[in-house]
This record gives structure tokens, C-alpha cells and sequence, in this order.
């Protein structure tokens, strides 16, 4: 008995840690780059990419102009939403017995990979000369679809284990709303320019549908384990 009690208090704090992880990394990401936009001047949320703010020199980028002051504290936030992403997802995995777990670490840590990625290789001209473009590039796809499809397997195997549906559901559809912006932004960079959204806006629509889960994830874990609506030792019961 003794045994199972510290069991299931060594998930509820598992549940709770991930629930701090998911929430914080949101909020850093989100203002670190409310500060990093305020201090570049003229930077726009609909046509400067958000990889503009990371750039360290000031510099033309097609037809954007770039002079990002701040750039160390988003690169610094890139890394910090990355890592504290991945940790939630694992220290969920301890406490969820779902289905598709295995796949919502993967994904998770690809994103934390993506996000050290761009970080680390910032999108400026600079980079593109010494041949280092793709690793930006391929950090942003790892960062965004990683973090899409943590959402999109969260969500299947909460709908698989027919808990929480409501939470299944939302989890679901937001991924696949972030993955059409990604897929939009490409569309629109490379075939129909200017189609229906600037390219920024398509870019963020992949970004934030990624930080609305974490934060919405995180609040539904810590409101069910305040509430303790469910038996303390259910595997799934902070999403029952």
C-alpha cells in the first residue's frame, strides 16, 4: 500500500513538473520576443520572420531590412523553449500511460533539437555565405513539425484511450493548424507569393499554434491535478 502511495505521488509530481515546463516555456518564448520586437526597429509580425530577430548583424535579407539589438534573448529563449518542451515531455511520459508516448518524446526532442539549431545558426547573411543556410533551415522544419506532431500524438492517444476527447480533440487539430502554416509559408515563398497571408503571418500561425498547446496542456495538467477529479493513481489521471 506504502508502495503504491509513493507511486502515485511520484507521478502526480511528474504531471505537475511537466505542467510547469510546458506553461514556462510559452511564456519565455512569448516575452522574449515581445522584447527582442520592441527594440527592432520598424520589425513587423506579418512580414519579418521571426528567425529575423536572431540575426546579430545589421543587414539586408532579401527585401527586409534587419537590426535585431536584442538578438541574444531570443536565441537564448529558442534554447530554453526547446529544452524545457522536451522535459515536459518526458516527465509526462512517467506520469500518462498513453499509447503513443514513444513518438511524443521523438517528437518532442526533435523540436528541442530544432530549436538549438536555429539558435546556434542564426539566419543571417553571414551564415549563408559559409554554406550554413540548411542548418538553419533544417532546424526551423525539426523545430516546427517536431513540435506539431508532439501535439497531433498527445492528442491521438488520449482519443485512443477515449480520455479527455475535448483535450484529444483541441490537441489535434491545433497541430495540424501549425503544420498548414508551415506548409502555406512554403506554398507562398515558392510557388503563388503574397497568397492570402504575408509570409510572416504564415510562419507565426506554425509557431504559435505549437506555444497554445504547450501552455494549454500544461494549465489542463495543473488544473486536473489541483482538482484531483479522478482515483490518485490512475495512470491517466491527470487528462481523465
Amino acid at each position: 500500500m506504502r508502495e503504491t502511495q509513493s507511486d502515485a505521488a511520484a507521478s502526480n509530481r511528474s504531471t505537475v513538473t511537466a505542467a510547469i515546463c510546458w506553461i514556462f516555456a510559452g511564456v519565455v518564448y512569448l516575452f522574449a520576443e515581445a522584447v527582442t520586437a520592441a527594440a527592432f526597429n520598424h520589425y513587423s509580425y506579418s512580414f519579418n520572420y521571426i528567425s529575423d530577430l536572431g540575426v546579430p548583424d545589421i543587414e539586408m535579407l532579401g527585401n527586409r531590412p534587419i537590426d535585431s539589438p536584442l538578438h541574444l534573448v531570443i536565441n537564448v529563449a529558442f534554447v530554453i523553449q526547446g529544452l524545457l518542451f522536451a522535459t515536459a515531455a518526458l516527465y509526462a511520459a512517467r506520469s500518462l500511460k498513453l499509447p503513443l508516448r514513444p513518438g511524443t518524446i521523438s517528437f518532442a526532442c526533435l523540436h528541442a533539437l530544432g530549436m538549438v539549431m536555429i539558435a546556434v545558426v542564426n539566419g543571417g547573411q553571414h551564415n549563408n555565405d559559409l554554406g550554413l543556410g540548411w542548418v538553419h533551415l533544417l532546424g526551423a522544419f525539426f523545430a516546427f513539425f517536431g513540435g506539431h506532431l508532439t501535439a497531433i500524438c498527445m492528442g491521438a492517444s488520449l482519443l485512443l484511450t477515449r480520455r479527455s476527447r475535448r483535450v484529444g480533440v483541441f490537441s489535434v487539430m491545433i497541430g495540424a493548424i501549425g503544420i498548414l502554416g508551415i506548409v502555406m509559408l512554403q506554398v507562398d515563398v515558392r510557388a503563388l507569393p503574397g497568397t492570402l497571408l504575408p509570409d510572416g503571418a504564415w510562419e507565426r500561425i506554425g509557431m504559435y499554434a505549437i506555444v497554445a498547446w504547450e501552455m494549454f496542456i500544461g494549465a489542463v495538467l495543473l488544473g486536473r491535478q489541483h482538482r484531483q477529479s479522478i482515483p490518485t493513481g490512475s495512470p491517466v489521471g491527470a487528462l481523465g
